[in-house]
């Protein structure tokens, strides 16, 4: 949770200091251009995800050998990806922004913003990458503290850079790359000076990708991807909608999905520490035990999203207040927090059931409940409740924060109906 709270932190402190030096233009460029980065993050952090389970369920099964296979596939993999990906963003950006409606004010800067991050994704996929491999074998301070150093790095740089120096967006989108680079070294470096504890030799054959193996992480990874990268992509098509009502609604959504962001991704450190620990359950033939950790993912997120019910109900104004100083985005932000609150309960579902799907590796199920939350649901409702039923702003919102229960509810009556029993643990065909 701790690391996830970190990690949107590194993006909102652009935000923040975004928003003191350049203003409502230069918050609506990063928000538009930091969702195509995150979208490419997304799919990159799916394959390490798929990857996490391969490498926890045979940790579970004792299968050391298969494991320092996976990790060396699991490297090879995710880093061609990014580097694909970061290609395809340079070639295509002028056209993706675009698409995007980018207001004519913010279009220069989120251009910038947009090319600086995307030639530095090998660096963020790489951290997540490594994180991932942690987190699996059931370490998760090592990935806190590397994320606190990108921070620590990024605050310092954004302020020298942005506030400074004067480079406005562009110096926040390099304090950022500047910061994942120097998180990444860090992680790499101790994986490899702790190499003999983690099950990875780092011996030069063992980064030759295996095909079963990068053939069971395409296949676990995809629906993970998909999902990841199909409610960023929405988030595209929504704020796509959104930017034709204007600069204050398009900033208004920008730092509303920042906050928003933060507190699903605190809570969504429950559903990352559940998922390795399913894994391994699964892999060591511990059903009882598997379910035992939905159980309590379940307590634990319902309790968080009380909480931050109340906090946006409560304090939802004075949130968005740090990140903008302009009132016609305080004035909307209420119709945001109406929408947006909606979407609490079934993020709470989705912290167990949805980490358990993922745990046990049903891939195709994933697939499927993926596609129905991250693109049918999210930009049809938003569509349907924005444009044809003419609710505006307030409906584009409410039809993003409704989408989930495409993922929640179904996930919800797979696990209580027990047909996942039947499944054999992927370990075994390793």
């Amino acid at each position: 949770m701790a690391s996830n709270a970190l990690q949107v932190l590194y993006s909102t402190i652009d935000m923040v200091i975004v928003g003191e030096y350049v203003g409502t233009p230069g918050l609506s460029a990063v928000s538009l251009s930091s969702q195509i980065v995150n979208f490419v993050t997304m799919v990159c952090l799916g394959f390490s995800n798929g990857g996490q389970v391969l490498i926890s369920q045979a940790l579970g099964a004792k299968k050391k050998k298969e494991m320092n296979d996976v990790i060396g596939t699991l490297f090879g993999f995710v880093v061609i990806l990014s580097l694909v990906m970061s290609g395809l963003i340079l070639v295509f950006r002028k056209g993706i922004l675009s698409l995007m409606n980018v207001p004519a004010e913010s279009y220069d800067m989120a251009m910038d913003y947009l090319v600086i991050c995307s030639a530095g994704l090998i660096f963020t996929a790489g951290y997540n990458m490594i994180s991932a491999v942690l987190r699996g074998m059931g370490d998760a301070k090592r990935p806190f503290l590397f994320i606190g150093i990108a921070s620590a790095v990024n605050l310092v740089l954004d302020i020298l850079f942005t506030g400074i120096f004067g480079w406005g967006v562009a110096g926040a989108a390099w304090a950022t790359i500047i910061g994942q680079a120097v998180s990444f070294l860090f992680s790499l470096f101790y994986l490899f000076r702790h190499r003999d504890a983690f099950g990875f030799d780092f011996r030069k054959e063992s980064f030759i990708m295996n095909r079963k193996y990068a053939g069971m992480i395409a296949g676990l990874g995809t629906p993970m991807a998909i999902q990841s990268g199909c409610i960023n992509l929405s988030m595209l098509f929504v704020n796509s909608m959104i930017n034709n009502v204007g600069v204050v609604a398009s900033a208004t959504f920008g730092v509303g999905m920042r906050i928003d962001d933060i507190v699903n991704k605190i809570s969504q450190g429950i559903q990352y520490a559940a998922i390795p620990m399913i894994s391994q359950n699964i892999g060591a033939g511990k059903q009882k035990r598997a379910k035992q950790v939905v159980y309590h993912a379940w307590i634990f997120s319902t309790v968080l999203t009380v909480f931050f019910m109340v906090l946006y109900v409560g304090f939802g104004k004075q949130l968005f207040m740090v990140f903008s100083d302009d009132p016609l985005v305080h004035e909307m932000s209420g119709t945001f927090i109406r929408a947006i609150l909606w979407m609490f309960p079934a993020f709470a579902i989705m912290r167990g059931s949805g980490a358990f799907i993922q745990g046990i590796g049903h891939a195709r199920l994933s697939m499927v409940l993926a596609l129905l939350d991250g693109v049918i649901l999210r930009i049809g409702l938003s569509w349907l409740f924005g444009v044809v039923l003419g609710w505006g702003f307030f409906g584009f919102v409410l039809g993003y924060a409704l989408a989930p229960y495409g993922f929640g509810v179904p996930s919800l009556i797979y696990f209580l109906s027990g047909r996942w029993k039947k499944r054999k643990s992927l370990a075994e065909d390793m």
